[in-house]
C-alpha cells in the first residue's frame, strides 16, 4: 500500500513488460491525505492497473494536502482525481475508482480485456 502520509510524492514504478516505452501508461492520482476514500481509490486503481496494464504503467500519487500547488497547477477541483497523462489523449476520472468499466473508459482501454494481449 502506498503511504500518502509521507511529506513527499510517492511514485510507484512498475517494471516494463514491453520494449516500447511509448506503450507505457503514465498515471497521476490526486488524493486528500489518508482518508478512507483516498485509500480506496489507490487500492482500486492498483488492482485495475495490475489486471489490465501489468508492467506497463507508472503511477504517481500526490497528496493535495501536502502539495496544494500541484493540485492548483493540474486544476484539480475534486479528489480523488485520476489523470492519464500518456498515452494521449489526456483523460480524467473522479471518485474512488470502484467502477472498473468507468476507469477503463478513462484510460481509453476496452472493458474486459487486458491491454496488449
Amino acid at each position: 500500500m502506498i503511504d500518502t502520509s509521507k511529506a513527499e510524492i510517492q511514485t510507484r514504478q512498475q517494471q516494463a513488460g514491453t520494449e516500447d516505452p511509448s506503450e507505457r501508461f503514465t498515471l497521476r492520482l490526486y488524493v486528500t491525505g489518508t482518508t478512507s476514500r483516498s485509500m480506496l481509490a489507490i487500492k482500486n486503481l492498483q488492482r485495475i492497473c495490475e489486471k489490465h496494464l501489468a508492467g506497463m504503467y507508472d503511477l504517481e500519487v500526490i497528496d493535495i494536502y501536502q502539495y496544494p500547488e500541484a493540485a492548483a497547477h493540474a486544476q484539480i477541483i475534486a479528489a480523488p482525481t485520476l489523470i492519464k497523462l500518456s498515452p494521449a489523449p489526456l483523460r480524467r476520472a473522479i471518485g474512488d475508482l470502484s467502477n472498473e468499466d468507468k476507469v477503463l473508459f478513462a484510460l481509453n482501454l476496452p472493458a474486459n480485456d487486458r491491454y496488449g494481449s
